[in-house]
């Protein structure tokens, strides 16, 4: 064997175990602050009552729980569950502010940056004023999106498009 082969092969069984150890040697932690576990802990209590709820409904509906013994199981796990939600909805607003708070800092953000116009722009939409101006809006989408339907698959009444020559569910002709 030569020593030039040792060597390679050295060297690729050197690569591969430095691959294979670096989990190992990257001890990477994430660090959790006590806010962050009390949230996921209320986050977790939360979706244990919905799926305990859940799974109480599935079983009356098969017939495993007593008709008499429901409705005193499922009150207690309502109870349990709201009292679950107002807990979150506790910590929630007591750490940040509330949520038309945080919009309209962000619109008043938006507003600065913006360049001397007098309409806050986004996604090139001016803002809206008012629900008129939302309700013509509305409408004018809702007519432009009509002249474009062309109706439904003859064969599977999928909704189709003018412009589509075959059908995109089952891939009939339409026109």
């Amino acid at each position: 064997m030569d020593i030039g082969a040792i060597f390679l092969t050295l060297a690729i069984l050197v690569l591969v175990a430095m691959y294979l150890a670096q989990p190992y040697l990257e001890r990477r932690t994430k660090i959790v602050s006590a806010e962050e576990l009390e949230h996921s802990t209320l986050l977790a209590t939360r979706d244990r009552y919905i799926n305990s709820l859940k799974e109480l409904d599935f079983d009356h509906s098969m017939g495993k729980i007593p008709t008499e013994d429901y409705p005193t199981q499922r009150a207690e796990l309502l109870q349990k569950g709201a009292a679950a939600l107002r807990h979150l909805d506790e910590y929630e607003g007591a750490k940040s502010t509330s949520a038309e708070d945080r919009l309209e800092a962000v619109i008043a953000a938006r507003r600065a940056d913006a360049t001397g116009s007098e309409e806050l722009v986004i996604d090139e939409t001016p803002a809206i004023a008012d629900d008129d101006d939302l309700e013509a809006m509305i409408a004018a989408r809702r007519s432009k999106r009509k002249a474009k339907s062309a109706g439904f698959c003859p064969n599977c009444g999928h909704p189709v498009m003018t412009n589509d020559k075959f059908c995109a569910n089952c891939g009939k002709k339409t026109a």
